[in-house]
């Protein structure tokens, strides 16, 4: 079972803690660690609109996805002021818009990126996934590789985290669109699931539910409310998410292929109202995180250290903070480690 660090009291600017972090108000570790685990803090850059992901280019310079629809980069610690050109137009509304970028695992070769984002509009909209070639500042030759069987008409929960697993497979987190909590039970459609895609948009002949009556090829897991945390361990392969509980019950999971997380049968949270989502924390055939929050502490990003520069940190698991949760003294976004 994994046991939690708070972490607090220090403001946010290193580049290695804003990757896990982007889009926190100002960030937190704690002093107890700052003094076992020297480290020095940097800023690298500023004045970037809700921030959500960051991909290290093999040059140095970092791609940055800003919520509202634009992918920026950093050069030398310089924020360039253009916009990098061909990014798709994004549902930017609530918690839409532009989530992640992820390069190619062959960049150096193929120049190509991948990027989720919200697509639609409020009649309809969902979480969608495109490759494109970088060429200089502009995306060229976007492809579409998949758009969920079916649309929501809430701007809210949406998943949208992407890794490329070690077999050169994409898995994508979904949200449930928080008004179809129910609909993350049923296999028919691909709310409040996790999708495992070939590169070009395909199904894995080996994901989990290919040929179940019933059931979309494309998901790998189930039962989710909002995984916005997706990380593999290097070494051993394993994969990790968080996701967002109600009020209380933010997750973090050891993903399987076919895993039902339980989502909204099992859960640790309560609903905003203060009434009961469900009487259980845990139920027969579901999977139970391996560490529960509550009160919530709004998870935000996600990252696995390995690493020989922190040994004391190697293995262990980092999780932006966007609220206080339990925090003793109260403060709002912060780190959590996990080990």
């Amino acid at each position: 079972m994994f046991r939690e660090i708070l972490k607090a009291a220090y403001p946010v600017k290193t580049a290695a803690l804003v990757a896990l972090c982007v889009g926190l108000a100002p960030l937190l570790v704690s002093s107890a660690i700052a003094q076992a685990v020297p480290y020095e803090i940097e800023e690298i850059a500023s004045g970037l609109d809700h921030p959500w992901s960051i991909a290290f280019l093999p040059n140095g310079d970092m791609l940055v996805t800003e919520r509202p629809g634009r992918l920026r980069r950093i050069s030398g610690s310089v924020l360039l002021d253009e916009s990098i050109a061909g990014v798709p137009a994004v549902f930017d509304q609530s918690q839409g818009g532009l989530f992640d970028v992820v390069l190619h695992p062959d960049f150096a070769t193929t120049g190509e990126v991948f990027l989720t984002y919200a697509h639609g509009d409020l009649d309809g909209n969902g979480t969608r996934l495109a490759r494109a070639r970088l060429e200089g500042d502009t995306l060229q030759d976007l492809e579409i590789l998949f758009t969920p069987s079916r649309l929501k008409d809430t701007a809210v929960h949406y998943g949208g985290r992407l890794v490329v697993l070690a077999d050169g497979t994409l898995l994508l987190t979904l949200g449930d669109g928080f008004d179809y909590r129910e609909q993350a039970q049923v296999l028919s459609n691909h709310l409040g699931a996790s999708v495992r895609l070939n590169e070009d948009g395909t199904v894995p002949a080996d994901n989990p539910f290919v040929g179940q009556e019933g059931a979309l090829p494309e998901i790998w897991s189930y039962g989710h409310r909002n995984p916005q945390g997706l990380v593999v361990d290097p070494q051993t392969g394993r994969i990790f998410s968080h996701e967002h509980g109600p009020a209380g019950g933010d997750e973090i999971n050891l993903m399987q292929p076919g895993a039902n997380y339980g989502w909204p049968v099992a859960t640790h949270g309560m609903d905003y109202t203060g009434a009961l989502v469900t009487p259980y924390t845990e139920y027969p055939g579901m999977t139970e995180p391996l560490l529960a929050w509550v009160p919530s502490i709004a998870p935000s990003g996600m990252a696995f250290y390995r690493g020989g520069m922190f040994p004391e940190w190697d293995g262990d698991i980092f999780v932006g903070a966007l609220i206080a949760g339990d925090a003793p003294d109260g403060v709002g976004g912060h780190v959590r480690r996990a080990d």
